[in-house]
């Protein structure tokens, strides 16, 4: 393969990132739509740099010409979650799909790296439809907590300074950050509950108070600006510490409002 056809090359796992993000969110969208909690707290994803798909082609001694079938990596996808359970739950999600073909999984949730590295991955066949006709690609998941993220970030620019020869004094206090990062997990998965409920009330809370600012502007566009500046007035006192039943109390009023001069 020559190198003016890098960008051709990259073209389907672009598309395939693309694609799987879309899907992905959505899920994310449907949940939050049917008012339920979501496993899915966000979505990133990548395509390989040329310089780390030759490293890797390089260590391995994989040919050009076989990368597409040897490296299952060149699209990348990670999904973050709030908590450890939430992961088992997102890997049924995938695994129900009908739109990709797992190929295999490793989860180094539970059978922890040596360096403390915790995630789920899952390898996937993926096709793409491109102009010339579909094209299957392999692509990577990663499934992990926030907590599991921010040390496989850290844990990753420490190995590319070190060129993956860590100091083993800086190798015991990563392995050390990262037992702690579990652990804040597993705190976490305590007060799950309590968590999801703070949440739930807060999403209601912040709906409420666009329908009353949508309402207020309504008030505004009619001309009746006394009767919007006494609204948007009631609305300050309430949005710090206001309880929902009064929001609700003020969301009323204003609808009432607004349809009177409607009508």
């Amino acid at each position: 393969m020559v190198i003016q056809d890098w960008k051709s090359f990259f073209m389907p796992y672009e598309q395939a990132v693309d694609e799987l993000k879309v899907k992905l969110r959505s899920i994310r969208k449907e949940y939050r739509k049917k008012n339920e909690y979501s496993p899915i707290e966000f979505v990133t994803g990548r395509v390989k740099e040329i310089s780390s798909l030759l490293e890797k082609a390089n260590k391995f001694g994989i040919p050009i010409d076989r990368l597409q079938y040897e490296i299952e990596d060149i699209a990348g996808i990670r999904i973050m979650c709030q908590f450890v359970d939430d992961i088992d739950r997102v890997v049924e999600i995938l695994r129900a799909r009908k739109d990709m073909q797992i190929l295999y999984e490793k989860d180094y949730v539970r059978s922890v790296k040596e360096s403390g590295y915790r995630s789920y991955h899952m390898i996937i066949k993926y096709p793409v439809n491109m102009a010339e006709g579909q094209k299957e690609i392999l692509a990577e998941f990663q499934i992990r907590t926030l907590a599991m993220n921010f040390w496989a970030t850290i844990e990753h620019s420490l190995n590319y300074k070190y060129k993956k020869q860590l100091p083993d004094n800086v190798r015991e206090k990563l392995k050390k950050a990262a037992d702690a990062a579990f652990e804040l997990d597993e705190q976490m998965l305590d007060i799950k509950d309590e968590i999801k409920d703070a949440q739930k009330l807060f999403e209601i809370k912040s709906d409420i108070i666009s329908s009353i600012m949508h309402n207020i502007l309504t008030l505004t566009s009619l001309g009746k600006f006394v009767e919007a500046s006494r609204y948007e007035s009631s609305l300050n006192k309430l949005i710090e510490d206001g309880e929902i039943h009064e929001l609700n109390k003020l969301l009323v009023s204003v609808k009432k409002e607004v349809n009177k001069y409607r009508d």
